[in-house]
């Protein structure tokens, strides 16, 4: 008997179309989730530092009963991008209280102070999408105006009473 076809190894075009088909829906799944989870990571620096500033602010008034105002550091944002931290007060400001971060950072920092409160800020535009992120701490929000920041605004009306926290709905939030 004659075989009239026989089949040599490898794949058909179908099985090939199939397994791109599965590989492209896989990473449409897959990618978006990627993006959230890199905002969070970046998300957690700012928060991290504002409870570091928290730390430092509570323990100069403890000793010399009074909070440190700091302004923005580093001066701009760095689109997605970390920078150098810098300090303009030098030697007031944040190297007054001894605090200063590890390495380049992607939000700017600052303080308010008004008398026996505070509100630290964090700004940054981790998620490139124009509109900046801000994270805020306050010892007392209804008595602080709102810290106007080079990206941002921390209104802190939004913030609830000493938790570090998204200062409006869209901080922490993706994008994608």
């Amino acid at each position: 008997m004659k075989k009239l076809h026989t089949r040599r190894g490898g794949f058909t075009l179908i099985e090939l179309m199939i397994v791109v088909a599965i590989i492209g829906i896989l990473a449409a799944i897959a990618i978006p989730n990627f993006l959230r989870f890199q905002l969070k990571a970046k998300s957690s620096e700012g928060k991290t530092n504002l409870a570091a500033i928290r730390t430092a602010e509570e323990s100069y008034f403890a000793e010399y009963n009074v909070y440190v105002s700091a302004n923005a550091s580093p001066t701009d944002i760095g689109d997605n991008m970390k920078v150098p931290f810098t300090n303009p007060d030098a030697p007031d400001g944040f190297p007054q209280l001894g605090w200063s971060p590890e390495g380049n950072v992607y939000f700017n920092y600052s303080v308010a102070t008004s008398g026996n409160n505070y509100t630290a800020a964090a700004v940054a535009n981790i998620d490139a999408s124009g509109n900046a992120q801000t994270w805020g701490y306050s010892t007392d929000p209804s008595n602080l105006s709102a810290k106007t920041h080079n990206a941002g605004t921390c209104a802190e009306s939004g913030l609830t009473t000493k938790t570090v926290g998204p200062c409006d709905t869209l901080s922490g939030q993706s994008v994608f």
